[in-house]
This record gives C-alpha cells, structure tokens and sequence, in this order.
C-alpha cells in the first residue's frame, strides 16, 4: 500500500488532502421533536446508504419518573420486536456527595429479548432534569451480520444525581433494520430532540 503525504509544510498551509485520505463526515437525515409523544419513530432515512447510522439525543424530558427506551423494526415499524441481547453498567455521583457508583445494571440487560430495551436509568421529572446522550447502529442492512450498537448518555437520576450510562449489545437477526422506536417505560416523551445523522 502506497503512503499519502500531504505536501504543505504545515497543518495550518494545507489546502487539500491527497486522493484516497478518508475524510469522514456526518450528515443530518432527520430531527424529530418530542411534544408529549407516546413513541418517536424513524422509518426513513435507515437503509443501505449508510454503514453507521447515530441518534443523537438532546434533553430528553419524561411526564413519568421512568427510562427512555428503544427498539428495533425490520418491517418498517409495522413491528418492533427484533431479538435483542445487550449489556449495561454505569457510574453515578449525588449531588450533596453522599454516594457514587460504579456498576453493572442486571436488571436494565436482555438475554435473547423482543421487549424494548432500556436506554436509560431512571429519569426524574422535575422541570430541569433531562437526558442526552447518542446511539451508534452499525450497518443495519446488512443481510449477512447481527446488527451492533452502543449506546452512551448522561441524565439527572432520581436522588438527585449525574448518572452515566452504557449500554451495548446486538440485535441478532440478519435481515435489514430499517426502523428504529424511541419511548419511555411509562408516560410520554414531553420534551426534547432526537436527530439522525448517516456517517461516511
């Protein structure tokens, strides 16, 4: 394999990259804004054109002191009940410094699961409390692979306290995801912005 070198003699001179150097972008396909909303559903926009695809979750707010859920469609959301096995730990700090944590969560994991996975811990409902965070789905019309993701986020949890969160794991089919369900575990999504980005 041949090497690309760049010709200027400093970052701050270079004009243009060589031929063949990846640059890498990502392109915003969809921003869904939450107004008291049972599910945010994408249906579009998951397809073959992408190998990565990431939500971005910006200050999610629930009417329920619940978890910000998900799940996966390959029907194009006619059903979200892919077979799902995932993973979760996280680390927490309250805020009067009374405890923190560093955990894993078996009771927020599946084991071969249609049933909506978690996303996050428990948020609380007061007026500033929210979540964001962002979830990678690697190559979701793929035929031949399970269907990879990860999952990082922050929230203000019930004591009140920062907690981060991450979750992984796999949908386990090889047919093509192509619709992905957010929701809560009870009550409604009241607020916030979810955004969909494809990465090349």
């Amino acid at each position: 394999m041949a090497l690309k070198f760049a010709v200027n003699n400093s970052l701050s001179a270079v004009t243009s990259l060589p031929t063949a150097v990846p640059t890498g972008s990502m392109t915003l396909l969809q921003t869904q804004t939450a107004s008291s909303s049972a599910t945010i559903d994408f249906t579009s926009n998951i397809d073959s054109t992408y190998d990565v695809y990431c939500f971005k979750f910006i200050d999610i707010h629930g009417s329920a002191t619940s978890q910000l859920k998900c799940n996966f469609s390959t029907d194009g959301g006619s059903n979200y009940n892919v077979t799902k096995t995932t993973t979760n730990f996280l680390a927490s700090h309250n805020e009067d410094d009374s405890a923190n944590e560093l955990s894993y969560n078996t009771g927020r994991d599946l084991a071969q699961s249609t049933s909506d996975m978690f996303i996050s811990s428990t948020l609380k409902t007061d007026n500033d409390s929210s979540y964001s965070g962002e979830m990678y789905l690697y190559n979701p019309s793929s035929s031949v692979f399970v269907k990879h993701f990860m999952i990082v986020g922050n929230s203000m949890g019930t004591s009140p306290r920062s907690i981060q969160d991450f979750f992984a794991g796999y949908g386990n089919t090889t047919s093509p995801i192509d619709a992905v369900k957010f929701l809560m575990g009870s009550g409604n999504i009241d607020s916030g912005d979810i955004k969909l980005y494809g990465i090349s």
